[in-house]
């Protein structure tokens, strides 16, 4: 596939729409035909390119993280990055950035390095002063279990934030760091029932992500409990459910 080298005007204005309104404003310049785009909030950069205005489009990542939760073919063409990936619409290209930009403000270490900011200076002496650190983490943590489960339950598909909960699967007063405390794939989204129950292990999730019910749940418990799909889990999610499920047993 021969990309547009230089870029057309229209192909630059199309490749640079698309990375604006996906969170991806900084323009990094271009070379070879790709329009390299950086974000304030998401990590990695990225590239885009075209065969033409009504051709297909090209995206290419950096970031190993949101590279490998790409649920994408990689496309055989040469370029910067360490994968690329067409699209035959810009529609499609448009979907594939916003999940692009929503993995790059929680993968893997980005939750980390804004808490880590926005606490920098504050005393932590007395309990009241070491809780208000805690709050602050437990708020990134929870925006990025959003931005991750793309604000919805993946169990249920409830999406009402009010009803929605950041549920650590390590729970966060046994996790060893704040690296561990604040990485989502320590965390999923759950309603507020699923969540209840999954912070006193009387449910967890077996490696398919489908529900493993305590033998302690009445039967009212368990009727009410419904859910719709399995989650999709990473192996670093299966990692740390492995833990869980010991305390379901």
């Amino acid at each position: 596939m021969t990309l547009e080298s230089p870029q057309s005007f229209v192909v630059h204005e199309e490749c640079k729409k698309a990375a604006s309104q996906n969170g991806f404003r900084r323009i990094l310049g271009e070379e070879a035909g790709w329009a390299a785009f950086g974000s304030t909030t998401s990590h990695g950069t990225i590239h885009l390119a075209a065969s033409g205005p009504q051709g297909r489009w090209f995206l290419a990542l950096d970031h190993p993280g949101v590279i490998q939760e790409q649920n994408l073919p990689e496309a055989s063409v040469s370029g910067p990055g360490q994968a690329r990936f067409a699209f035959d619409t810009l529609g499609a290209l448009y979907a594939a950035l916003h999940r692009v930009y929503e993995l790059g403000v929680s993968l893997p270490d980005a939750p980390l390095l804004e808490f880590e900011r926005r606490i920098t200076g504050l005393p932590r002496t007395t309990e009241a002063e070491r809780l208000v650190v805690q709050r602050i983490g437990q708020d990134i943590f929870r925006d990025r279990l959003m931005d991750y489960w793309q604000g919805r339950c993946p169990l249920t598909g409830i999406s009402d934030p009010a009803l929605l909960r950041a549920s650590h699967i390590i729970p966060w007063s046994e996790c060893e760091s704040d690296a561990e405390r604040l990485d989502v794939h320590n965390g999923l989204l759950l309603s507020a029932l699923w969540d209840a129950a999954f912070d006193c292990a009387l449910v967890t999730l077996d490696d398919q992500g489908r529900p493993e019910l305590s033998s302690g749940l009445s039967e009212q418990a368990r009727a009410e409990l419904r859910w719709r799909f399995p989650v999709a889990l990473t192996d670093e999610h299966r990692r740390r459910l492995a833990r869980h499920r010991e305390r379901a047993r």
